[in-house]
């Protein structure tokens, strides 16, 4: 099976590189994208929004002999949710990794814009319990190869107008939120917890980790990957 894995913000393809190997054992074919506009200059990334980035994983999806798994981090489950809405007949699963399916015209975050781009916030911005599992080594060398992301992109709505995406079975591989907590938190979610509803086949697993698993507990995630799709 091909899986399309997509990045959350300041990420590329090769932050995936610690499950690839695991992937590929299993007998899948990850492909690691990344997204357009990424770690470029503002006079050049502009006008990248994140219909550009959902256009580069539907050519992905298209250029599969079959069907595909799609992964997105973070940030990156909008994305993969925009891909899902445009090609559902191909998708065989969603998984989000410590995110959620976003409802019509929600975006995925604001940030601060330097420069016209939007560059890593650094660890401090993010809560304790999202980065306590990450050594200071690991922060030093993820925020070193940390790009910046065009402005526009993270609030940027998505727009989602095929119910066949429900169709689509989803996994959401949570870093330390349980089955149980996500649907207490549910209930304050208004158009998140209407678009999750709605989703015929959906289950929540929990990683056990801050919101980097790849960088954290790769073997682990690549585990519960390979899982979601027997």
């Amino acid at each position: 099976m091909d899986i399309i894995l997509v990045p959350g913000l300041w990420l590329d393809a090769d932050s995936w590189g610690p499950i690839i190997g695991p992937l590929r054992d299993a007998g899948h074919t990850p492909r690691p994208l990344t997204m357009p506009g990424v770690g470029v200059p503002a006079p050049a990334s502009s006008g990248i929004r994140l219909t550009d980035w959902v256009g580069a994983v539907v050519a992905a999806i298209d250029a599969a002999d079959g069907d595909v798994v799609v992964v997105g981090h973070s940030g990156g489950g909008n994305v993969i949710w925009g891909a899902v809405d445009a090609r559902p007949d191909r998708v065989a699963r969603a998984v989000f990794v410590d995110s959620a399916p976003p409802p019509d015209g929600a975006g995925i975050s604001e940030f601060e814009i330097v420069d016209g781009v939007i560059p890593f916030p650094g660890w401090e911005h993010f809560p304790d319990e999202e980065v306590d599992d990450l050594d200071e080594r690991t922060r030093a060398e993820a925020a070193q190869k940390a790009l910046s992301v065009p402005a526009r992109v993270p609030t940027d709505p998505i727009t989602l107008t095929d119910e066949r995406r429900y169709d689509v079975p989803v996994t959401l591989l949570m870093g330390a939120v349980s089955p149980e907590d996500f649907d207490d938190m549910l209930a304050q979610w208004g158009a998140y917890r209407d678009e999750y509803r709605r989703i015929r086949d959906a289950e929540v697993v929990t990683i056990g980790s801050g919101h980097w698993p790849q960088f954290s507990v790769p073997e682990r995630l690549a585990e519960l990957l390979v899982a979601s799709m027997r």
